[in-house]
């Protein structure tokens, strides 16, 4: 048998966590939100969906828009996915969406592409703590309707719910009033951009960050124009949070700045920064 000083013994010991880091980063794939690719998606859905799978993203979230398919073109889209061997888990979704009439036609094109979370990103006009609590039994009604499918509800914020509403923060009031099945996918640029801290809230819900916006925002002029990991996010703080108590199953790289011929590339460098960051 082979004798280790207690040094060697001593700096193995102290690699444990980082190898352990290393895997549990390697487990947890990276997507884009297809709105940093608006203009292109626009012009062409299947093509610009093949380039960013190209570009080595695993997982799409649709935007709004997709809520105009029929189902023939949701399956069209589900069988470009499976050929490329890329995922949608998620969509972003306006307020229509939860409501009677219009959580079963979100079922159904969810469905069919294969994603189980459908998450509201736009609550409309709301203004006062008691309309926030509303939005979050709009949340809790479409769980019930969902959770026996196998699906979630989730609720994307903006910058608005950072800010104080008769001295409560929306997010707060939503936390507090939805059920726990009720995914709270964090978009990180705007509570930045806020002046909130991003880690103390992926602590204080743990288990129900199961997706991130990975938006950057820097002070000083470039705010949202900012790629991925070159603005003032505190990254590394912030993944360590989302894998150690967050919950997070998948990220999203999100890019909303920038002219619309450099979206796909804007895409790429994004992609290069995640996996300088994550390697």
């Amino acid at each position: 048998m082979t004798t280790l000083s207690r040094r060697t013994f001593l700096t193995m010991a102290g690699t444990l966590p980082l190898w352990a880091r290393a895997a549990r980063a390697a487990s947890v794939p990276v997507g884009i939100e297809l709105y940093t690719v608006r203009d292109a998606l626009a012009k062409d859905l299947m093509g610009t969906v093949r380039a960013v799978a190209k570009l080595g993203y695993q997982i799409v979230e649709f935007y709004s828009p997709y809520y105009s398919w029929t189902p023939s073109q949701a399956s069209d889209v589900r069988k470009l996915l499976d050929d490329l061997g890329i995922q949608c888990r998620s969509t972003h979704n306006d307020n229509r969406v939860f409501t009677p009439e219009g959580i079963q036609k979100a079922i159904e094109l969810n469905q069919i592409i294969g994603s189980k979370y459908v998450v509201m990103a736009s609550p409309g006009q709301v203004s006062t703590a008691d309309s926030w609590k509303q939005v979050a039994d709009r949340l809790n009604a479409g769980a019930e309707k969902l959770k026996p499918l196998g699906m979630f509800a989730g609720y994307h914020n903006h910058g608005a719910e950072w800010q104080a509403v008769e001295g409560k923060r929306p997010m707060d009031i939503l936390a507090t009033n939805t059920d726990k099945s009720v995914a709270l996918q964090f978009d990180v640029g705007t509570c930045v951009a806020s002046g909130a801290d991003p880690v103390a809230w992926i602590t204080s819900n743990p288990g129900r960050i199961k997706s991130m916006h990975c938006k950057d925002w820097k002070a000083g002029g470039k705010e949202y124009a900012v790629l991925f990991g070159e603005g003032d996010a505190p990254w590394a703080k912030i993944f360590e949070a989302a894998e150690s108590v967050g919950g997070i199953e998948y990220y999203l790289i999100e890019q909303e700045a920038g002219p619309a011929d450099e979206q796909l590339m804007r895409a790429e460098q994004c992609l290069v920064n995640w996996k300088k960051m994550r390697s």
